[in-house]
């Protein structure tokens, strides 16, 4: 499969609610620009710019799910992609936090459609500034029946932390990629970042022999809704 796309970009939350759900539900909206949109150091857009925003519904007992969106033309008449995704997340201790869930990436107008969308199982420990994580294929409509799980397994280890003390964060990324569905066997991207006040400034690359540094700068912002 031509895969080779979070996005996603996807937005892990902070969660709520168990007895009275209706009054400790929150709902959250974000919308964001990048100049390049880049999943896993690979261009989504071409290297065109890129518009997102979606929806997310937390609760206090740990649930949360939602929705993103952003364009995308990765394959031939693609011109938006649609994320669907829910999971659990909480404190292990003061010092530990768990994050697990499903995210199904789906691309309504792309010509191949039917062959497109795909749906991983992921998972993730942060300790301090440190994070690491793993996504593994759960279904492929490139299979025909549906089913490939198991055949692409990504894993990723972030650091993030303070510069100086005016807000400015930095991160750190590294991640591997292996299996069948990527039509590759074995790719590591990696990057660093900078932010503040809802700015990013990063840089992205993969070790592929056809692959350059790909810079972007990028603007998000949440809503409470």
């Amino acid at each position: 499969m031509l895969k080779l796309k979070s996005a996603i970009a996807i937005s892990t939350l902070a969660l709520m609610a168990a007895t009275s759900t209706a009054a400790y539900a929150e709902v959250t909206a974000n919308a964001a620009a990048t100049s390049n949109y880049l999943w896993r150091g690979q261009e989504q857009t071409g290297g065109d710019a890129a518009i997102s925003g979606g929806i997310d519904y937390a609760s206090e007992s740990g649930f949360y799910a939602g929705t993103w969106a952003s364009n995308a033309s990765w394959a031939d008449e693609m011109t938006y992609e649609l994320d669907l995704y829910a999971g659990f997340g909480g404190d292990i201790n003061e010092n530990m936090s768990y994050d697990v869930g499903y995210i199904y990436y789906a691309y309504p107008d792309a010509a191949s459609a039917a062959d497109a969308d795909f749906s991983e199982i992921y998972g993730s420990i942060s300790m301090g500034g440190f994070s690491f994580g793993a996504s593994v294929l759960a279904t492929s409509a490139a299979s025909g029946d549906g089913t490939d799980f198991g055949d692409s397994l990504y894993l990723t280890a972030d650091y993030g932390f303070a510069v100086g003390s005016n807000g400015t964060e930095m991160a750190l990324h590294l991640g591997h990629y292996s299996g069948d569905f990527i039509g590759d066997d074995d790719i590591i991207d990696y990057g660093v970042s900078i932010s503040k006040d809802g700015f990013t400034f990063g840089l992205s690359d993969t070790d592929m022999d056809d692959s350059d540094i790909k810079a972007y700068v990028a603007f998000a912002m949440d809503f409470s809704l």
